[in-house]
């Protein structure tokens, strides 16, 4: 990550700090009612209030970024893996193999994620884990598009062709001189689709096919919230609030990413035209720092 400015950084550290840290940042039990305590507002023994239960609703935010975040990664991770292998595999092995697998992930990348997470979760039942493999299989084959297209161009390098002269095996040449190629591409997208999962988890929960309560989510709490917005708005406004800062910070460290470390032709034009700017802009600041050293 050096190189990146902390703006972008930090906010993400923040986030995976309060999710592995989350029981001991809680303040009470996030499932604790206090029926004394019910739809009170911000205090010194309630930092955001407490919902129509008497619930602490900062300790279930806290608790709410760890569900949300631990299931991002698992969804990520896993998508990341399947679409690499599969993607690398069809690009690596071509012909009929890759014709088949690339129809595949065409008819899957033609539907919405949601959509597929949906149908699955409709034809599997609802849950927490039924969630998991429904996005992870609604997510795997942008990555292995992706990687196959990464393998492909890699194939058509003069030094791939040496090192196989020179005795090296499939497995050592994809693994030493492709896959990383293909981990630095797919990394700088996942980073910025980490937020759009979260928001995802919420979506699901919120329409009652993800984390069932009374664990702490946010998509859940929104839910909750909603018949008692008048009584105490902050019951829907800090989980949005939540999952904005989420969405926000993620989608920051996809694009300070993909501006160092997308390759020009992967990249696109906006890429290569935000690249451009970047450098004028250096540019032209050397130069004034130049004309004021010369000044001096």
């Amino acid at each position: 990550m050096r190189g990146l400015p902390w703006l972008t950084i930090s906010p993400v550290v923040f986030l995976v700090i309060v999710a592995v840290f989350a029981p001991l940042l809680m303040t009470y039990d996030p499932g604790a009612q206090d029926y004394n305590a019910i739809l009170t507002g911000p205090s010194a023994q309630h930092f955001f209030g407490t919902d129509y239960l008497g619930r602490d609703i900062f300790s279930r935010i806290v608790g709410g970024a760890q569900v949300s975040m631990t299931a991002m990664a698992i969804v990520l991770a896993s998508a990341l893996v399947i679409g690499v292998v599969i993607g690398s595999f069809a690009g690596y092995v071509g012909g009929t193999a890759e014709l088949v697998l690339i129809s595949i992930i065409d008819i899957i990348l033609a539907l919405p994620s949601l959509v597929i997470a949906l149908a699955l979760i409709g034809i599997m039942g609802t849950g927490y884990w039924s969630m998991i493999f429904a996005l992870t299989m609604a997510w795997w084959a942008n990555y292995a598009r992706m990687s196959r297209a990464v393998v492909v161009a890699e194939l058509q390098q003069p030094y791939i062709e040496a090192v196989r002269v020179m005795g090296a095996g499939h497995l050592w040449i994809f693994v030493r001189h492709i896959l990383p190629h293909v981990l630095a591409l797919v990394v700088v997208y996942a980073s910025a689709d980490a937020g759009a999962l979260v928001l995802s988890i919420a979506t699901l929960s919120f329409l009652g096919l993800g984390v069932a309560p009374p664990t702490p989510e946010w998509g859940q709490m929104l839910v909750d919230g909603m018949g008692y917005i008048e009584e105490n708005p902050s019951l829907v406004i800090i989980p949005g609030l939540a999952l904005t800062f989420v969405v926000v910070s993620f989608n920051l460290l996809g694009e300070a990413f993909a501006l160092q470390k997308v390759p020009a032709p992967i990249g696109g034009r906006l890429l290569r035209r935000r690249r451009k700017d970047r450098a004028a802009e250096e540019a032209q600041r050397n130069a004034i720092e130049r004309q004021g050293k010369v000044a001096a």
